[in-house]
């Protein structure tokens, strides 16, 4: 059933027990911004800044629960909002960039609680460097690593795991869903106790190099970036940066280390399956997120969700973007 969140069953590397997987908190209820949108176009200033101001009309449980969550990440990773406005919705686009004649609701709900998060941001790369971004199947993508794939299972990553200015939040909210897509999370704080100890040091050594995602190349030769560690910060209580798809070892040993991390994540695990109205948040410095493979239609009533990626503050990108769009620029 589209409202259903389920746990997937969880098998230890080195036992045959199912573990039951944390699940994101679920803040139900209604929870509308009382405040109307804005006549301003989404992503200029002016409706950035409406939308932070309506933060304080925010729910109570809302406002509180996002406040908490960037004080304090749930173990999980994420947070699942429901009932979120949406405002009216046309047939979904055909692609990412299709132009539509939907209101702007969605739009302020999603840069509302952006702005209690942080600072939203765009890519160049991505959809053009749009701070709302639809995701929605295409034809063209259909069997790729991609976010407008449908027909593959999406790898476990971290969002941008190669990039210097990684989002540290990740927003979906979901404008039309469907029943067989799982939007599939996995936790540092719940796959770190099964991971052998000798596996954890490793991972915290700056032993692994990323690929660049392909949207983000335009053409350009791939490269892998420079040495990085996985797991960063307290030794019992880290940040993660992994990418199932991109992410390889400099030796052996380090190799492997990034093979136990990789089986143990997709073995213990949880899946979304969001419905109209939800919005999940996810901490990207905490959980690595995919998607299971769901079968389009292409007849305007496919999965819709749109996203925005959230940084801590502007200052440390302020050399490579262009207003809030990031142009960082990779390959050769």
């Amino acid at each position: 059933m589209a409202d259903t969140i389920w746990n997937m069953s969880s098998i230890l590397l080195a036992s045959t027990r199912t573990i039951e997987h944390v699940l994101p908190p679920v803040i139900g209820g209604q929870h509308h911004v009382s405040a109307p949108p804005p006549t301003a176009c989404p992503g200029t200033e002016q409706f950035i800044t409406a939308a932070g101001h309506a933060g304080r009309l925010l729910a109570p449980a809302v406002h509180d629960a996002l406040v908490d969550f960037v004080d304090s990440p749930h173990r999980s990773g994420a947070l699942l909002l429901r009932n979120m406005p949406l405002g009216r919705l046309p047939a979904t686009p055909a692609t990412p960039t299709t132009p539509t004649d939907k209101d702007n609701v969605s739009e302020f709900t999603l840069l509302t609680v952006a702005r209690r998060l942080g600072q939203p941001v765009g890519y160049a790369a991505e959809h053009g460097g749009d701070l709302i971004q639809n995701i929605v199947p295409t034809a063209l993508s259909s069997n790729q690593q991609v976010s407008t794939s449908s027909k593959v299972t999406l790898m476990f990553h971290t969002e941008a795991a190669f990039h210097p200015y990684r989002p540290r939040y990740l927003l979906l909210l979901c404008l039309r869903g469907d029943p067989a897509a799982g939007t599939t999370l996995s936790s540092i704080h719940e796959v770190l106790p099964r991971l052998e100890p000798d596996t954890r040091a490793v991972l915290f050594e700056p032993r692994f190099r990323t690929a660049v995602d392909t949207s983000h190349l335009h053409g350009r030769q791939n490269v892998l970036g420079a040495p990085m560690a996985v797991l960063s910060g307290q030794l019992d209580h880290p940040t993660m940066v992994f990418d199932a798809d991109l992410m390889v070892g400099t030796d052996p040993e380090a190799d492997e280390a990034l093979q136990r991390l990789s089986a143990a994540v997709a073995s213990f695990h949880t899946a979304v399956v969001l419905q109209p109205g939800d919005l999940l948040v996810v901490d990207n410095a905490v959980a690595v997120h995919g998607r299971t493979s769901f079968m389009p239609r292409f007849d305007g009533t496919d999965r819709w969700l749109q996203r925005v990626m959230v940084v801590e503050s502007l200052a440390p990108s302020a050399a490579d973007r262009d207003g809030r769009v990031i142009t960082t620029l990779f390959g050769v």
